[in-house]
């Protein structure tokens, strides 16, 4: 575990603490957890970014319209 320090604006620093309260724990594991939970959703958008980057395409239409948005 590493220690830092971090700055905020008053407002985000009242919510912070409400909400560690609500949710019966402290600030630093809150803000751990909350920076957790983005750090493992941006790394499934680019393992899923990346996936369908590198995708076999097969947009044939064989000669037939393509289905219009409806």
């Amino acid at each position: 575990m590493k220690n830092v320090t971090v700055s905020m604006d008053d407002a985000v620093a009242e919510w912070s603490r409400l909400e560690a309260a609500r949710r019966n724990t402290s600030v630093s594991r809150l803000l751990g957890e909350l920076l957790a939970e983005k750090m493992q959703h941006d790394d499934a958008y680019e393992r899923a970014l990346q996936d369908w980057l590198h995708r076999e395409r097969s947009w044939s239409s064989d000669g037939q319209p393509y289905p219009g948005r409806t």
